[in-house]
């Protein structure tokens, strides 16, 4: 990715349900552009919820969630940071809760459980890099990150999953495609 050469990225794959063997959306993203995809699992954990993933997923305010932390690469160099968090009743007892790799992704499983997403929410900021964005991303100290943050819910309204992404600002396009 760069300034010159800009990754235009669509959501829409990232939230659909995919078989239990396939690839995952980035290895096939960035395939299609030459290049190797893939993520590595940093953390697996039962956290208190922070404040902004309690408001999101309607939880109490001393609520546990399940995180997964990844470190998204581009031919082997940090592009995004991919925390997901989701609510205990949901991921307890699951593949969420593991720290391993999910084959099809969370999506295909939380389908599998009975959580299809059906209604996605996201936002979009821009700002400085923390500390530690930039010591895991390998960012200069005054480089800008985009932070995307998806909520996602089951056809019924319930929350499901929350996702917040930051991601190298350098050469990024994102684009929506939304049908009515």
């Amino acid at each position: 990715m760069t300034e010159l050469n800009p990754w235009m990225s669509v959501s829409t794959p990232y939230v659909k349900p995919r078989g239990r063997n396939s690839e995952d959306p980035w290895s096939l993203e960035a395939a299609q552009r030459g290049a190797l995809g893939t993520h590595v699992l940093r953390e697996v954990a039962e956290v208190p919820a922070p404040p902004d993933v309690t408001a999101a997923l309607a939880l109490p305010p001393d609520a546990t969630v399940i995180v997964r932390k990844r470190i998204v690469l581009l031919d082997d160099t940090p592009v995004e940071l991919a925390d997901s968090y989701y609510p205990m009743p949901i991921a307890a007892g699951t593949r969420l809760a593991e720290h391993r790799k999910i084959r099809g992704g969370a999506v295909t499983l939380l389908a599998e459980l009975g959580r299809r997403l059906v209604d996605i929410e996201e936002d979009v900021t821009a700002r400085q890099a923390t500390e530690d964005e930039r010591l895991h991303l390998q960012l200069p100290d005054d480089d800008w990150v985009l932070v995307l943050s998806r909520l996602s819910r089951a056809a019924d309204g319930a929350p499901i999953e929350f996702m917040r992404m930051v991601m190298v600002a350098r050469g990024r396009h994102l684009r929506y495609q939304l049908k009515a």
